[in-house]
This record gives structure tokens, sequence and C-alpha cells, in this order.
């Protein structure tokens, strides 16, 4: 039955704790392994279902033509997929960085599967809704599932795990990070072997990308070397956002507080569950 309530759904940020590439398949794409874990910081995306058959979103996002919006094609595709002629509006709160890393459009077309499902009455399960964003974007799984997890393969294998729920400050250099040209760069460390879940949780953490990201991007060259000078500092997924990792959240202000005038920065918490989880679980 069609749920007409107006909510608001939580489209979290992510984090790459650590992203290895083990090699490059046949078909171009790139073996990996990598640590995903949720932020508190969060898109909000409010929904209200309808039986008008159209999919509309406010506000307009400035260059971003409505058909390239993952949340019109997330959408679309599930009223293909579930064969159905219903339509929604829904309203964008838009307060994660684009093109940083941190995964917010991935998140907010997950949300909009799970959300639209839920609103359309569909009973998809969160395997099948994986399959049909799959396409959008290869870390939008992790966002289905709402689960901390170690993905291997091209991203689509994922396992959970339960890191420690750390305090960070993330780093949003100005610059927008390419990541067809970071996996095409010839300097790019594409042969780290695959280790054990078990051994990943257990070492110290590194980005093979970020060598090349730092080479390439000065700025986000400066603001690692900055912040490395107070905590372990990394960037995440293909950049531009560097995060560094700090015991409490008074620690983490500490530094925020001491930031230059040129870093753009903001503090938050580490995840395990999605809060989109905790949401469902309420509605059910």
């Amino acid at each position: 039955m069609l749920k007409t309530d107006a909510i608001r759904w939580p489209a979290p940020a992510k984090l790459n704790l650590f992203l290895y590439i083990n090699g490059q398949r046949e078909d171009g794409y790139h073996e990996l392994q990598t640590l995903f874990q949720f932020i508190d910081l969060c898109d909000y995306l409010t929904m209200t279902a309808n039986t008008s058959g159209e999919i509309v979103i406010s506000p307009d996002i400035e260059g971003l033509p409505m058909q390239d919006n993952l949340i019109f094609k997330a959408a679309t595709m599930l009223k293909q997929y579930g064969d159905v002629n219903l339509g929604v509006n829904i309203h964008l709160e838009k307060n994660l960085p684009m093109g940083g890393g941190l995964g917010g459009g991935s998140s907010d077309a997950a949300t909009t599967l799970l959300a639209l499902n839920y609103h359309w009455d569909l009973n998809l399960t969160r395997t099948q809704l994986a399959q049909i964003g799959l396409s959008l974007g290869a870390d939008l799984p992790i966002f289905i599932a709402g689960k901390a997890s170690i993905a291997e393969g091209v991203g689509e294998q994922l396992t959970s795990v339960s890191p420690l729920e750390n305090h960070y400050l993330v780093a949003t250099p100005d610059c927008h990070i390419s990541t067809p040209a970071v996996f095409q760069n010839t300097d790019l460390i594409r042969n780290t072997p695959k280790r054990s879940l078990a051994h990943l949780m257990h070492q110290d953490w590194l980005n093979n990308c970020e060598p090349v990201v730092k080479n390439s991007y000065p700025k986000v060259a400066k603001v690692i070397d900055w912040l490395v000078e107070y905590a372990p500092t990394r960037l995440t997924g293909t950049g531009a956002c560097v995060f560094s990792t700090f015991p409490t959240a008074q620690e983490a202000q500490v530094v925020l507080d001491k930031s230059p005038s040129w870093l753009t920065a903001f503090s938050c918490k580490g995840l395990n569950t999605s809060p989109v989880n905790a949401l469902l679980s309420t509605l059910e």
C-alpha cells in the first residue's frame, strides 16, 4: 500500500579507512580491498510519495541536469524494475561536498532506493536494491547494506566488520579529482598483495591512491602535510577529501580550532551502522 507520509531520510557520507589496489582485470576494472565506514554527516531527502507517476526533485543543483542526477536515475530505475507508475516529490538538503570522495551521490541514490522501496511498498530485498543500483556507482551497495564493511573484488563483495567508531577531522581541498584519471595514472600502485580480513583489520592502514593524488593535486598535498603533524591522516577513496583520526571529539575540535584560513574542514564521528538502518527499523 502506498505510504504518502512525508519522511526525512538521511544519506550519510562514508570514509575509506584504507584502500589497496590488488591488480587490474582484463575488462579494465581494478581489484581492490577497502574498508568503508559511515560518518554522522548526512544529506537529507524528504520524500512524499504520490500516484502522479512523476519524479520531482527540488531544488535544482546548479550544473547538474536532472537526467544526470543519481537520485533521479535511482528512482527511475526502481520504477522500471518494480513495474509501477507511482510518483514522488523529493526535497534534497545537500550537506556533503560533491566530488570529494565521501560518496555523497551514491549515498543519495542508495537512500532513494531504500526509501522508495518503503514508500511504494515494493518489498524488494537489499540484495535486489543493490543489484539495481550497482550501475550507478561501485560504492552504492555499501550504502544499501548499511553496515561498515570491507569491500573486495571491484567493490561488490562485502564483509561486515566493526572498526573503532573514532572521531575524524575531514578536510575538503578546493579541487575536484577525476577517479578515472587516478586509476589510469601509470604511477598508481596496483600490485598490493591481497590480505586476509584478520590481517587487514590489524595493521597500519594506507591508501594506494594517495601518492598519485598528492603528486597531481598540490592542494591535497598541502592539506595532508599540515594535518599529519597532529594525527594520522589519509586520503579517502580517490579524494579529494582527507581525514585525520582522533580518539575523542574534543581532540578533533582542538585541531579544527587551530586550522589555518585556507583549510576547509569539519569534525564528525564514525558510524558502523548507517542512520538509514536506524530509521527503517522504526518504520517496520
